[in-house]
């Protein structure tokens, strides 16, 4: 079993030391600026990169749990691509974020569509298995069925 997901795991840790790199330039950032715990004020570029931090930590168990469930029901290699996007553009949000409020639209949208991505295969994973497993109908099966009359 745990080689079947090694792939979710594989971009799961990858998120995860992408959050504690974000975590540590939050920690220079205080540094830099002279911001001490427990303020979240300071100079417009201290703030950035604290709310850049904190908006990314808010998002990632929703990334979590749907990149699994996407992985487990629908396709991990799908589910592994759409996380690997997913976490390259957190990235570059974080680092627009940091330079400008201006800089994180961009890769604001294409994080939420990847996200938003991996929720319609959660959905459609879980809709197919639930009909196979107890209605006892494989709606993949019947629909290759009906594109190979086709």
């Amino acid at each position: 079993m745990s080689e079947d997901s090694v792939g979710l795991a594989f971009v799961t840790v990858l998120g995860v030391l992408e959050q504690a790199y974000f975590s540590l330039q939050v920690i220079y950032a205080r540094r830099k600026f002279s911001v001490s715990p427990p303020s979240t004020a300071g100079p417009p570029e201290f703030e950035r990169v604290f709310r850049a931090q904190a908006n990314c930590s808010e998002y990632f168990p929703i990334f979590i749990i749907v990149l699994w469930i996407s992985g487990v029901f629908f396709s991990e290699g799908l589910s592994c691509l759409c996380g690997l996007l997913y976490l390259y553009a957190r990235l570059q949000y974080f680092q627009g974020y940091s330079e400008s409020a201006q800089g994180r639209l961009a890769p604001l949208y294409s994080s939420t569509r990847v996200l938003w991505l991996l929720i319609w295969f959660c959905g459609a994973g879980v809709v197919l298995s639930f009909c196979r497993v107890y209605l006892n109908l494989d709606l993949m099966h019947r629909l290759h069925t009906a594109l190979d009359l086709a």
